[in-house]
């Protein structure tokens, strides 16, 4: 699946309007996402509700997509790839 900055900006609506104002930890998992377009990594590095991410990948090209994003966009959460879901939920349960 291919991840649009339409796509991007409805599921920020949606977090943002979910947490009330508080800010939360996320986990995103990136096993469906194929690509994402330059316009959703923007919108994902935007200040929002999010206290910090935990993007979840297994393959190649999850790594690659979450070290792009990280490298270009500077998320402003702080932000972390994990191939492993106990560490990535350690990591969130920190914040």
């Amino acid at each position: 699946m291919a991840i649009s900055e339409d796509a991007a900006t409805a599921v920020m609506a949606a977090v943002n309007e979910l947490s009330g104002g508080r800010a939360y930890p996320m986990l995103v998992d990136m096993s469906a996402a194929a690509s994402m377009s330059r316009g959703a990594r923007r919108v994902f590095a935007r200040p929002s509700t999010v206290a910090r991410v935990a993007l979840l990948g297994s393959s190649p090209v999850d790594r690659a997509m979450a070290n792009f994003f990280l490298s270009i966009n500077f998320p402003a959460a702080p932000t972390r790839y994990f191939t492993c879901l106990d560490e990535a939920m350690t990591w969130l349960g920190d914040a």
